[in-house]
């Protein structure tokens, strides 16, 4: 059997930015094993898989695998799925596609530009916030001065599915100077659930955004990655509750990539209502190539 087979770049603003995505359609007959076997030899950060044309439950059956396992959730497989299937299964303009994935279902929202998608934005589930941690300890794991890290705000894990260490950094110089010190990093999480470490900054390289921001996964072989939706809606939730903004709300713009040349840009909503955190993460999708896989 043929499975229709379709690459794009996801947060980004231009092909070959962004985070790379490979999606797998009518991917129901395969295995989990040979699922994991396509995501090792796409070898990019993951690989989603489409079950079905058809809608279940109001969304579509999807299943996110990186190189060496599957995910509950991931930000930028998320909204690339939504594009393929709007584009390429319903095939019209819609509001609105539902994923149905490990952590529960998640709607995508589209808008669109000259009769094409433009921004799509995904609503993460609500956030829990985790430990918080000593800067000190962190600081070794990245390598850099403790007085690199900003003391006004915590250092914290957070979650909307998967979790993600949160580390504000005063500067771009700062955010330059992170190294993964592979003895520190893993003295870190192994006191955490999280194994990723996202810093950010309010210092960045293109004026019209807001933060910048490096994330880092020794512990799934990534070594820094180029946009992460997940990581940076857990950011999110991070910036209202801590009033990193002095507000309840955030509309911004984040920036990602840029130490590894691949610029990428990703959009975050944010509002605290009666103690709950609603997070939405949005980016654009760019086509890059479609085929089989035999």
């Amino acid at each position: 059997m043929n499975y229709p087979f379709y690459q794009v770049d996801v947060f980004a603003e231009s092909k070959y930015a962004g985070n790379q995505l490979a999606v797998v359609r009518n991917a129901g007959s395969l295995s989990e094993e040979e699922m994991q076997q396509i995501a090792l030899e796409m070898n990019f950060s993951e690989t989603a898989f489409i079950l079905s044309d058809e809608e279940k439950g109001g969304g579509y059956d999807v299943r996110i695998f990186s190189l060496d396992e599957e995910l509950p959730f991931a930000g930028h497989p998320t909204l690339g799925t939504a594009y393929i299937i709007q584009q390429y299964i319903i095939g019209s303009d819609v509001p609105q596609v539902n994923l149905n994935l490990k952590v529960g279902q998640i709607p995508v929202k589209f808008s669109y530009k000259d009769g094409k998608p433009d921004v799509l934005w995904m609503q993460q589930i609500n956030p829990s916030f985790g430990k918080t941690f000593n800067p000190a300890a962190v600081a070794v794991a990245l390598n850099i001065p403790e007085v690199f890290i900003e003391d006004r705000y915590p250092v914290q894990e957070v979650s909307t599915g998967l979790p993600f260490i949160i580390v504000p950094l005063k500067d771009l110089t700062a955010v330059k100077a992170c190294r993964i010190d592979r003895v520190g990093y893993y003295q870190l999480i192994d006191q955490a659930e999280a194994k990723s470490i996202l810093v950010f900054s309010p210092e960045t390289y293109a004026d019209d955004n807001d933060l910048n921001v490096r994330m880092f996964d020794e512990f799934h072989g990534i070594v820094e990655d180029p946009a992460t939706g997940s990581a940076n809606g857990c950011l999110a939730a991070y910036l209202v509750k801590n009033r990193y903004f002095d507000q309840r709300q955030i509309d911004i713009k984040v920036e990602q990539g840029y130490e590894i040349k691949r610029p990428s840009l990703l959009l975050l909503k944010a509002k605290e209502e009666g103690g709950v955190i609603d997070v939405s993460v949005g980016g654009r999708v760019i086509m890059v190539a479609e085929g089989k896989l035999v």
